[in-house]
């Protein structure tokens, strides 16, 4: 059992920048490969980052490529996601979450068993 916990969210103005965290506690956080997702009202759950256990290799959806950065620190038990550039399209709510066998599949929800509650965030225009 893996519980996480967001935070860091906000108001923010377009072209500005904020780092959220996800801080875990239960089984070995090092154990899981981590993923962000986000979902704005109407929309889908969609991909927003990953990064895998035991090397970090990092992945990023289309729409954040080269704005965004996925990073854990294993002896915090904690992964950010580092954004910048924001647009109001990234308004969504954020949410962390963990999967211990997501495979090549680390863009689909369905691979991570533990979320967290979400926070969200809001770009202005």
């Amino acid at each position: 059992q893996v519980q996480l916990v967001e935070s860091g969210g906000g108001l923010v103005q377009a072209g500005g920048s904020l780092r959220l965290s996800c801080a875990g506690s239960g089984r070995a956080f090092s154990w899981y490969s981590m993923g962000w997702f986000r979902q704005a009202p109407g929309k889908e759950r969609e991909f927003v980052a990953a990064i895998i256990r035991n090397g970090g290799s990092t992945y990023y959806g289309d729409s954040v490529k080269g704005r965004f950065t996925i990073s854990r620190d294993d002896a915090k038990n904690t992964v950010y996601l580092q954004m910048t550039s924001l647009k109001p399209e990234d308004t969504a709510v954020y949410y962390c979450a963990a999967g211990g066998s997501i495979g090549s599949y680390y863009y689909s929800p369905r691979r991570y068993e533990y979320w967290g509650q979400g926070t969200q965030v809001t770009v202005s225009s």
